[in-house]
């Protein structure tokens, strides 16, 4: 059995995003292919040794200060040192600057791997120092994976590494998702309606939902809208000065009410606009659920789970007409949303399954294994 060390910036149950699943989700099927896997990442909550979340390890370091989004933990150093020892493969997930600097402090001779999750976007500054390291430490990896063509193709700092880089699409385990309760499906229908779109996510600056408020404004195309973040303020300023009575901001929800509205929709919206959104996990549960897409084109994954007039439709990033102009377009063709939600769960089983991100992943693992047992 292989052991694999996970290490990223944070971790459940402190964030619930989109890497903290593909690492959750690799970390409980990897036990089929004989893959024995540790998480890593730091917490405000402080240092926290060998915790159970389903069949994984996980250690918690604390953190003892942020720059530019990244955290940083002295107590880390060490905890990173002991558990590297101890694994067969270190599994990283870029983007974390932090997470560099400890490959070289510590000296790792280990077999590596990198799930590229996303290049960075908003820090420029930072990015144009930490440039170098960054470079550096993709250099000296032993594999970089990316989660679709579209982004490996459209990513400057990939194109640099092309010869090290492998596609595997990330994927939902649907054996993970709870059975929709009848209670919560009919307590969220009198809630908010039984036809409506769809928003998951947490409420980030590249979510697009200031574009999203925009395009629904004067018009009654009713949105739910799950999740917390840090625009999430300012989303509810917007919403009360525009008027919205058809956006409802239900926050952070259970797995077995996100479940119930996933059920419930009638469509799933993810305006997303800028390359920080690197895939759109939420994009691949709607396919999972079968339900129709509306996405924008920001040359990344989003753009290789939704295929426009197949799965969906895929607008102009940022634009609040064509946006406006996609959602009254499905609203008004049924049978054509319909349609699109069974071609969605089509894709979805072709190549989004759990089941084939791991297989990959795990080739992958025993592949530099051997290379570097040689």
């Amino acid at each position: 059995m292989l052991k694999v060390l996970h290490f990223y910036k944070t971790y459940y149950p402190d964030t619930f995003g989109g890497i903290e699943q593909v690492i959750y989700q690799l970390s409980e099927s990897g036990a089929e292919y004989d893959v024995e896997s540790t998480v890593l990442s730091l917490s405000k909550r402080g240092d926290i040794n060998n915790q159970k979340i389903g069949v994984q390890r996980v250690f918690y370091a604390k953190t003892n200060f942020e720059v530019a989004s990244t955290p940083f933990s002295l107590s880390c150093i060490k905890k990173f040192k002991e558990l590297a020892n101890q694994a067969d493969i270190i599994h990283y997930h870029y983007p974390f600057p932090f997470m560099d600097m400890l490959h070289f402090l510590c000296r790792i001779k280990k077999p590596t791997v990198v799930s590229y999750h996303s290049d960075i976007v908003k820090q420029k500054f930072i990015f144009r120092l930490y440039s170098p390291l960054m470079n550096h430490f993709l250099s000296s990896v032993d594999c970089i994976v990316a989660a679709s063509p579209n982004y490996a193709q459209s990513s400057r700092v990939l194109q640099k590494f092309e010869k090290k880089v492998k596609i595997v699409p990330y994927g939902l385990d649907e054996k993970s998702y709870p059975q929709t309760k009848i209670e919560r499906v009919n307590y969220w229908k009198e809630r908010v309606g039984d036809k409506f779109f769809l928003f998951i996510g947490t409420l980030r600056y590249y979510k697009g939902l200031d574009i999203l408020l925009d395009a629904v404004h004067a018009t009654s195309l009713p949105v739910v809208i799950i999740g917390n973040g840090g625009e999430e303020t300012a989303l509810k300023l917007k919403s009360e000065k525009l008027g919205l009575s058809n956006v409802h901001f239900v926050g952070a929800l259970s797995d077995e009410d996100k479940a119930a509205l996933l059920e419930l929709c009638y469509s799933v919206v993810f305006p997303s606009n800028l390359r920080s959104e690197a895939f759109g996990i939420t994009l691949l549960e709607g396919a999972m659920y079968r339900k129709s897409l509306i996405s924008c084109e920001i040359g990344t994954g989003t753009s290789y789970i939704n295929i426009n007039n197949i799965t969906g439709l895929v607008v102009e990033p940022g634009n609040v007409t064509s946006l406006r102009d996609a959602m009254l377009y499905l609203w008004n063709n049924p049978r054509l949303a319909l349609l699109y939600g069974e071609n969605a769960r089509a894709r979805f089983e072709a190549k989004f399954m759990a089941d084939k991100m791991v297989e990959e992943y795990s080739n992958i693992y025993r592949c530099i294994f051997r290379k570097n047992s040689l």
